[in-house]
């Protein structure tokens, strides 16, 4: 660790969920309006996350009255109070910004397979016995 690292290792936000593209979150900033605070929420799609460490940060897309809203946040930053993954969306690229061309249902994200849980597996079945054949 580098001395750079080590001084940003204290800024760092130990609560930061995992989330990539695609996934849908909310995003609770702190806004400060003359003497007073208040929280505002941003849900949208993750279409971009870029850089590391400190400097790390992720971009949020929504469609807001008819138009494109994107916004960009760093992880870290004291104004996010908590980002909450709403649902996790099955992408197979790592930017997506072919959204922003898209309207409607086209630009929605399908949401991911959830993984099997070991006690919903099926469980494999014994062979059935045979009957003796009936004797006449």
């Amino acid at each position: 660790m580098n001395a750079v690292e080590r001084v940003e290792a204290k800024y760092l936000k130990k609560d930061v969920p995992e989330f990539g593209m695609g996934d849908t979150v909310q995003v609770d900033l702190k806004v400060v309006e003359g003497d007073r605070e208040r929280t505002q929420t941003f849900e949208g799609t993750v279409i971009r996350r870029h850089g590391r460490g400190l400097q790390s940060t992720f971009t949020v897309r929504r469609i807001s009255y008819g138009e494109g809203v994107e916004k960009v946040f760093p992880i870290h930053s004291p104004v996010i109070q908590r980002i909450e993954v709403v649902r996790k969306g099955a992408v197979r690229r790592s930017k997506l910004y072919y959204l922003r061309k898209r309207t409607g249902k086209r630009a929605r994200v399908d949401e991911a397979a959830r993984p099997m849980r070991k006690s919903t597996k099926a469980k494999t079945a014994a062979p059935a016995k045979e009957s003796p054949p009936d004797s006449q």
